[in-house]
């Protein structure tokens, strides 16, 4: 085949200058059919011709097909199939075949199978997107994990993120009402992983919701959504976003007084970033197509029906709360919140701060009856007692020790509280 600079020249020499189709191949030295092929078409292709029979690569992709489809269900993502696992395998049934060729066969099967993905249309005040990730913070001095929650409307970029001790529902329901909060209003439909904050049990006919999201759906009126089981990339934009925020404003890992603080320190970064470029022009144009909230609040707070030991505590999320020890072996009810727990009886109410798994949030001012009569246990938990108590007893708790020891400053101090009890 001729280069496209002889070509031009032999074009030349016959179209323009006028010469034969002899003349010009003795002046070029090609042979007149050669001439004639480049007169009827500049660029000439390969003539087709029958593909050349390949039984080997055939059978092997045969039985590749089979053994992919018979295996299937006894691989996983970390132990799958490979090119040389396949060859292996080929060679042991007795079929000769070359690894390159059996990678070659392994790799089309792939991208034919592969899923194509459609690109998809965004309006705005349509859709949002949900997720969870776990990152480091410093809180008072102490590194420990947190759990970062994020809201991202599709269409115009605008995040929303917030940072919890937790993950679980009152957190997840938390984390919505501060998202329509912060960003104005409510999308038409959220989707979500299936995850049991959400989904109760995924059946053949569709999803069946655990009641306190059913009812937050119902309170503003979104249509919940979710991905595929085990697809993750169904909400790619919140995912790809929780890695990129981690690196954008998660690094050094930052450091606060609380979660709060640092919560509200990336909200200010996240808003920065979002009042500039095509984020603020498309955010402008989605703000007001979002529903307005409902005016009435949603109560977050999960409800969970305890009853009283006889050590006046109740058990919440495997964590002992005190009561007063009044309520002794009595019912009540205990409202979960993200930072509190609230127990109600009898129109009587106690708040504690939310505790980890196994801790014990433990207030002796509930037990002042008790210790009155007690002196011993007056001494056992006085370290506690005396700092809840407040001035002036810790001041007199450091007087009676000093003029009387241990054994009878407990007695005094248990009368005093015996007198605090009797008359206010």
């Amino acid at each position: 085949m001729l280069r496209m600079d002889q070509i031009h020249v032999v074009r030349h020499k016959v179209l323009v200058e006028g010469c034969g189709v002899r003349e010009a191949s003795r002046a070029l030295g090609l042979h007149r059919a050669t001439i004639r092929k480049y007169l009827r078409d500049p660029v000439p292709g390969r003539g087709d011709s029958a593909p050349r029979p390949r039984p080997v690569r055939e059978a092997a992709e045969r039985r590749i097909a089979e053994i992919v489809e018979a295996w299937s269900s006894r691989t996983t993502r970390k132990q799958r199939l490979t090119g040389t696992r396949l060859h292996r395998q080929l060679r042991a049934e007795g079929l000769v075949v070359g690894a390159t060729t059996v990678r070659a066969v392994l790799r089309e099967h792939r991208r034919r199978s592969a899923e194509v993905f459609i690109p998809l249309v965004r309006r705005p005040g349509e859709e949002a997107q949900v997720d969870f990730f776990e990152v480091a913070v410093v809180v008072a001095g102490a590194r420990r994990k947190a759990w970062l929650f994020l809201f991202r409307l599709l269409y115009s970029g605008r995040d929303f993120a917030w940072l919890y001790d937790r993950q679980d529902q009152v957190v997840f329901l938390d984390g919505h009402v501060r998202a329509f909060a912060e960003l104005g209003g409510v999308v038409s439909r959220i989707t979500y992983d299936n995850t049991s904050l959400a989904v109760r049990r995924v059946a053949r006919a569709g999803r069946e919701l655990t009641p306190r999201f059913r009812a937050l759906a119902a309170h503003f009126a979104f249509e919940p959504c979710f991905a595929r089981v085990g697809e993750g990339h169904d909400k790619g934009s919140v995912e790809s976003r929780g890695k990129s925020l981690r690196w954008q404003h998660l690094v050094p890992v930052p450091e606060g007084r609380s979660l709060e603080e640092i919560s509200r320190s990336l909200l200010g970064s996240l808003a920065a970033q979002a009042s500039q470029g095509e984020v603020l022009r498309r955010f402008g144009e989605e703000r007001p197509l979002l529903r307005a909230s409902p005016g009435a609040p949603f109560e977050c707070r999960r409800v969970v029906p305890v009853a009283v030991r006889s050590n006046a505590t109740v058990r919440v999320d495997n964590v002992w709360y005190s009561v007063p020890c009044g309520w002794a072996r009595a019912d009540a009810t205990a409202y979960v919140g993200v930072d509190d727990v609230e127990i109600v009886r009898a129109g009587e109410r106690v708040r504690h701060p939310r505790g980890r798994a196994g801790e014990k949030r433990i207030a002796y001012r509930h037990y002042l009856p008790e210790l009155a009569a007690k002196p011993q246990a007056v001494r056992q938990v006085a370290d506690a007692l005396v700092p809840e108590l407040g001035p002036p007893y810790d001041r007199l708790w450091r007087l009676l020790l000093r003029a009387h020891g241990e054994r009878e400053a407990a007695r005094v101090l248990a009368a005093i509280l015996g007198a605090l009890c009797r008359h206010g």
